[in-house]
């Protein structure tokens, strides 16, 4: 009989201990270890914890429950976006505008006041004449380190190098139309006669054996007409026009505008943009002064449609803003980045009366199967 009391105790006692260990790490298997263990490159089983390693499919598990059954559009459209928050909001802003916006005590310079800004005029004049220098020195300074090249856009550049070759062709069209005219004939007999007035002697034997300048017009006429024509001319101009207008485009734009005195301009462009602003006594002003009507026109008409639109806004882009937010997706990662110490700690917080109950009510089966065992094994001998 005693060795059965022993045999009862000791299975009794190591079925109670094991029950309530085997409970106990039971549970704390459900969020250790936090990461998995390895040996060498064997993944010890049951590594992570249960919930560490279902992390996962919880955090995705979670953020579709609150998705598709808390914060749904339904929900906050009866919450946010009723018929009595619309009425108290619309009040609310009808009075706000009337007590802080449509008043005479407040000019805009107290507004402006309000926001703790002090000398506002001075401040914007100062800060025009500032652009305007800033914008004047950035203008010079790109003038002079700048060439033209530089400064011409890419797709004009190539624009106005073949207009080159058009320019040729009409300064070579209108000295033919102007040395054909009556005008250019003109010119010539003119130059001829001037030509050979200042070879004296030589000029009156020369004139003498041709006769008078007119006759050699027509000669002149036709030679410069040829030279005009011919395609070595065009060549010419076209070398000539491209190699200066290369030299340009290599050159500083200053170098171009050095007879403009850019501080006048400026000086006056400042004085304009003073006197056209008048800041401080527009600014000595009342809303009501620059909108008479204004008062009326907001509380009765402007305010009312504002904030019913808002809502039709609201209620129309609700399901596509939540869309867009996908909740789903922020409860997922924000679960997911969550210390899984955090959590247990939590969750153990919570339950922990409940857990210990689960350990000991382990013991306790743990115990009767061990008791149990101790019958069997003692009515088996």
């Amino acid at each position: 009989m005693g060795e059965f009391l022993s045999l009862l105790f000791l299975l009794g006692v190591v079925g109670a201990v094991v029950g309530a260990a085997t409970n106990y790490m039971a549970i704390k298997m459900l969020f250790r270890p936090y990461k998995p263990i390895y040996f060498k490159k064997w993944r010890l089983p049951l590594t992570p914890g249960l919930i560490p390693k279902r992390r996962e499919d919880l955090a995705i598990q979670l953020g579709k429950t609150v998705s598709d059954y808390l914060l749904t559009p339904e929900t906050i459209k009866k919450k946010f976006l009723s018929e009595d928050i619309r009425a108290n909001i619309l009040s609310f802003v009808r009075q706000k505008a009337t007590q802080e916006v449509f008043t005479e005590d407040k000019t805009i310079h107290d507004w402006i006041k309000l926001t703790g800004f002090n000398n506002v005029p001075m401040m914007v004049e100062n800060k025009v004449d500032g652009i305007i220098a800033s914008q004047f020195e950035s203008v010079k300074n790109t003038l002079s380190t700048k060439t033209i090249r530089e400064m011409l856009p890419s797709d004009i550049e190539p624009v106005l190098d073949r207009k080159i070759e058009e320019a040729v062709e009409q300064i070579l069209q209108k000295g033919e139309d102007y040395f054909l005219s009556p005008e250019g004939s003109m010119t010539i007999k003119n130059m001829l006669d001037d030509f050979l007035s200042s070879k004296g002697s030589l000029g009156g034997m020369i004139q003498m054996f041709l006769g008078d300048s007119s006759t050699l017009v027509e000669k002149v006429q036709r030679e410069l007409v040829k030279f005009l024509q011919a395609p070595g001319t065009a060549a010419l101009l076209n070398r000539i026009f491209s190699t200066e207008w290369e030299k340009i485009k290599n050159r500083p734009a200053m170098d171009f505008m050095n007879d403009i005195n850019f501080d006048t301009i400026e000086v006056s462009i400042k004085s304009y943009a003073k006197r056209e602003l008048k800041i401080e006594a527009r600014l000595d002003k009342t809303i009501n002064d620059y909108w008479p009507n204004g008062k009326q026109w907001a509380t009765d008409e402007m305010l009312p449609k504002v904030v019913n639109k808002l809502f039709i806004a609201a209620e129309e882009k609700i399901e596509d803003v939540l869309k867009r937010l996908n909740l789903a997706e922020v409860v997922r990662e924000q679960v997911d980045s969550f210390p899984i110490a955090k959590l247990e700690e939590l969750v153990l917080g919570i339950i922990s009366k409940e857990l210990k109950l689960i350990t000991w009510l382990g013991g306790i089966i743990g115990g009767l199967v061990g008791i149990i065992q101790a019958v069997i094994v003692f009515m088996t001998n």
